[in-house]
């Protein structure tokens, strides 16, 4: 008789655990807006739908509640979970109207803001869009935000590679996609120009001032980014940290729970009870002035790098037992596990713990497509981490439950 097949190999057979719930953590199915009415018979339990631009706040918001009656009470859980954040591929779009040392005006913005400046590019900036105001972004979103009370704020971030998309020419206009959301780049050749790091980080840090004073997760998006990202939440956290134990305290704590468990009779056993109970109750203080605070606090409670596509070392980092703000990491098949970022995706998912894993779709269109990217996430993290299929789904299916409401 045969061997039996390894694990890995039963589970590109195995039927998929649909029933487990399967939780999509970012994705854009409003660029494709005659797509969203297939998201009431898509098998993902509910789909957290990304805000990026002008013109997509509104329809983030109003599909919202139109797929989440349309779903009734079919499941106690929403279909979808809407995100209202500005991109920084569009921070370009958004002036700073907190100091009267901003240049003013249209052209001169623009020109402070890009690199290189596109000043003598007359015909360029004459097609870029009018601004939007920083401060009026923010009190629109905190608004949107309170509709829903489990909305996150996002897609916001950095990238240090992204350049503009050049003036629309005849040629392109007339190969555009119809049912396409107007303001995403939609195939038109890049120009030189990049939004400057430092406005990138003006417009992130405004969002997730935001994040924090409403309690609500962010999705973040990071290219070519991760160290900068990293500097904005540490600069957010300062003041804030968890208290960490020293090696003495790991030590006594390992003692007494070494105590507790090989002799349960010793005389000192409530004493050093104690102690343990003392030390974790530090580490949770923090985290507890979180909901207690009577100051908003400046930082997110929970941060999602998604389609995370950086090395295995940043995440130490984002993962230091004194930050604030629990990091979560999620994974797309269309991003992380094809190409050159594959082996380097699995080093990282690797390294992850458990329960910091999420999966997405990242797609543009809801559906079949978005059901089977989000399949073949979820069995690439089972392969790597060695999980039977159920029990990884099953992982999967809580750590987005924790992510979204706490």
């Amino acid at each position: 008789m045969p061997a039996s097949p390894p694990s890995s190999e039963l589970q590109d057979t195995d039927a998929f655990p649909w029933d487990l719930g399967v939780y999509d953590a970012h994705c854009h199915p409003t660029d494709t807006m005659a797509s969203i009415a297939d998201i009431a018979s898509m098998s993902a339990r509910t789909l957290t739908i990304m805000a990026t631009r002008g013109q997509d706040q509104g329809l983030v918001y109003d599909s919202t509640f139109t797929v989440n009656k349309q779903a009734g009470h079919a499941s106690e859980e929403d279909k979808v979970i809407p995100a209202f954040g500005w991109h920084p591929w569009f921070s370009y779009q958004i002036v700073d109207d907190s100091s009267a040392a901003n240049p003013t005006g249209k052209d001169a913005h623009y020109s402070a803001v890009l690199a290189p400046s596109p000043a003598e590019d007359v015909e360029f900036l004459k097609n870029l869009p009018e601004l939007k105001i920083l401060s009026a972004l923010v009190a629109e979103t905190r608004d949107r935000l309170r509709q829903f009370p489990h909305a996150l704020v996002g897609e916001v971030g950095l990238d240090k590679s992204f350049r503009l998309p050049g003036s629309w020419t005849r040629e392109d206009l007339e190969a555009r996609d119809e049912q396409m959301t107007p303001g995403s780049r939609e195939g038109r050749r890049l120009s030189p120009y990049k939004v400057k790091l430092d406005h990138q980080r003006l417009v992130l840090k405004a969002q997730l001032r935001l994040a924090g004073e409403m309690q609500r997760p962010v999705s973040v998006h990071s290219v070519q980014s991760h160290g900068a990202v990293f500097e904005v939440l540490r600069e957010l956290w300062k003041g804030h940290e968890r208290k960490t134990m020293s090696r003495r305290e790991r030590a006594r704590l390992q003692d007494a729970e070494g105590a507790l468990s090989d002799d349960e009779s010793l005389p000192d056993v409530e004493h050093l009870q104690g102690n343990k109970d003392d030390l974790q109750e530090q580490q949770r203080s923090t985290t507890m002035r979180n909901t207690d605070s009577a100051q908003p606090l400046p930082f997110p409670p929970r941060i999602c790098m998604h389609s995370y596509s950086g090395p295995v070392e940043p995440i130490r980092q984002f993962l230091h037992e004194s930050n604030p703000s629990d990091v979560y990491f999620s994974f797309s098949a269309v991003i992380n596990f094809s190409g050159l970022s594959s082996a380097k995706a699995l080093d990282v998912i690797k390294a992850l713990p458990s329960d910091r894993i999420l999966i997405e779709s990242d797609l543009h269109i809801a559906g079949k497509r978005m059901d089977n990217l989000l399949e073949d996430a979820a069995r690439q993290i089972c392969r790597v981490r060695g999980w039977e299929l159920r029990e990884g789904v099953q992982q999967l299916a809580e750590n987005y439950k924790r992510f979204i409401y706490g």
